[in-house]
């Protein structure tokens, strides 16, 4: 029995097992930055790639990871560790989305700010990078300036990668305000790809050459995975992931030559490297350390692997998932086709298919089923369904009074709470009241509840209804859950699903045939 039919039959059973052990990777992890930390002297930088916090790609691939272990890493570190957080200028004018969000590339920045100082950390500062007078940053620049966070501005620098006489002169780097820090390890992060963290870095490294202090570089990377075979489904996952930047897992040439040891790493770094490395050796006049783009990650994610099988399952899964969502995005007009072409040709690698993900077929089933209960009817007929943590298959369809994914969540509530199917957790005087509402009062064109409607609802019926409060307790036990549509939520449905931390995918379907949705 494959990986994957192995973990089909556990879920199944409802039998879930961990395949990462987050305090042996805190444990390699820490011991490995602090020893670079240490072969650097004075300061190092430390460019923080993927997700700072809610590291949910990295969760579903690698089962039992903690999307937060990063942060509890810092914690570890707080007393040896200082943050700057950058953010590109261009991504805050054309409002770029964090999709597992859904919140803007700077909304996501004051996110992370709050999210550090409940973590007990503060940023030393905020960069904005390649900033170029673009109004939408001053303003977000201004914003943070008067609550009383530390605002830099990096001007774009022109030849920037390739011109290294330029990039490491006055007219690069040095046109840079630099950042004051105090701590041996500096923590240069952002929202996504393209922040500029690497060039902050690298500006610090000047400055602070400039003034005769020695410093290091390194990077800090979940995927690819290094110690992992180029083809191994988790570094496919991380293909897949970024298959709209058009990355591609390669063998470091470099690191082959240096140490004949074959290890992963992903083209945009291999092919500036060299770049890099001149760059480096330019600002400490001295010959780089490092021999390949390897040398400069440090990355002991590998070293935490508890069960190789069930991460290979999982990350099988999360490729089917991007096949989906890429769909989706290419049917918005905010995806390519080549995206689309691109992770459909991943699967056939991995051998998988969309009816390798359980919850596909049953919500498909469900929008049949809810199409023939109402014969004759016009408009569209959806379905959704949830794999629960005992391996129960759960469904809904939308109907006259619920959106599918109302009804579904309400199904899976009673499931979990051990109440009869047909129970009425909301009343009907409620659902009416919502409803009349919406199209009376509001203008409306509709009385079908999304899901977001329906989680206050039932948080009202709560009050009076002992089942709707069992019910409402057992939401918490859907974070995590996998789910299946069969047509592009609703806003109100997404915020509602995003809200109960389950991993949705969806068929290419609108939900309706209106064209401005609500």
């Amino acid at each position: 029995m494959d990986a994957l039919a192995r973990a089909e039959s556990e879920a199944a059973a409802g039998l879930r097992r961990p395949g990462f052990d987050n305090e042996k990777y805190l444990t390699e992890q820490s011991r490995a930055i602090l020893e670079r930390v240490e072969r650097f002297g004075d300061k190092l930088y430390l460019e923080f790639g993927g997700k700072l916090l809610f590291d949910y790609h990295a969760s579903r691939v690698l089962p039992g990871y903690d999307p937060n272990v990063k942060m509890r890493l810092l914690r570890r570190l707080r007393d040896t560790a200082e943050i700057i957080l950058c953010i590109g200028a261009a991504a805050i004018e054309r409002r770029k989305i964090r999709a597992d969000f859904g919140i803007t590339y700077d909304s996501d920045a004051l996110k992370m700010i709050d999210d550090l100082r409940q973590w007990g950390l503060e940023p030393s500062a905020v960069v904005i990078t390649r900033y170029d007078g673009e109004p939408a940053a001053r303003t977000f620049g201004q914003v943070l300036r008067r609550r009383g966070v530390r605002v830099v501005t990096h001007p774009p620098i022109h030849g920037y990668p390739s011109n290294v006489d330029r990039i490491v002169s006055d007219a690069g780097y040095g046109a840079n305000e630099h950042i004051q820090t105090d701590k041996p390890l500096v923590v240069v992060t952002g929202p996504g790809p393209g922040s500029g963290k690497l060039a902050t870095c690298l500006s610090q490294l000047y400055h602070d050459a400039l003034h005769g202090r020695a410093g290091g570089y390194a990077k800090f990377e979940t995927f690819p995975i290094w110690d992992l075979p180029l083809k191994h489904p988790a570094n496919i996952a991380y293909e897949a992931a970024t298959a709209d930047l058009h990355d591609v897992n390669v063998i470091d040439p470099f690191h082959l030559e240096a140490y004949d040891r074959r290890t992963v790493n992903y083209n945009r770094d291999v092919e500036s490297f060299p770049v890099l490395k001149a760059i480096l050796e330019r600002i400490s006049r001295a010959e780089s350390p490092y021999l390949s783009p390897t040398d400069m990650g440090v990355n002991r994610v590998g070293t935490a692997i508890l069960d190789d099988e069930v991460v290979r399952a999982a990350a099988c899964q999360e490729v089917i998932r991007r096949a989906f969502r890429y769909r989706c995005e290419h049917l918005m007009g905010v995806g390519e086709e080549a995206t689309v072409d691109r992770v459909e040709q991943l699967m056939k690698a991995l051998g998988v298919g969309e009816d390798d993900r359980r919850v596909v077929a049953p919500a498909r089933a469900a929008a049949r089923e809810a199409r023939e209960h109402k014969k004759g009817n016009e408009g569209v007929f959806c379905g959704a369904s949830v794999e629960l943590p005992d391996g129960t298959i759960v469904t809904g369809g939308n109907s006259p009074l619920m959106h599918a994914a109302s009804a579904l969540i309400l199904n899976a509530a009673k499931h979990l709470a051990g109440l009869p199917p047909h129970l009425h957790l909301i009343a009907p005087n409620v659902i009416e009241a919502v409803g009349e509402l919406k199209q009376d009062i509001l203008n409306g064109r509709g009385v079908s509840l999304d899901l977001e409607e329906t989680l206050i609802a039932l948080g009202i019926s709560s009050t009076a209804n002992p089942s709707a409060r069992l019910a409402m307790e057992q939401l918490k036990a859907l974070r995590g859950c996998e789910a299946h549509m069969t047509h592009i939520p609703t806003p109100g449905d997404e915020t509602g699903l995003r809200r109960l931390g389950m991993n949705l995918t969806t068929d290419p379907h609108f939900a309706s045939r209106q064209l401005f949705v609500t």
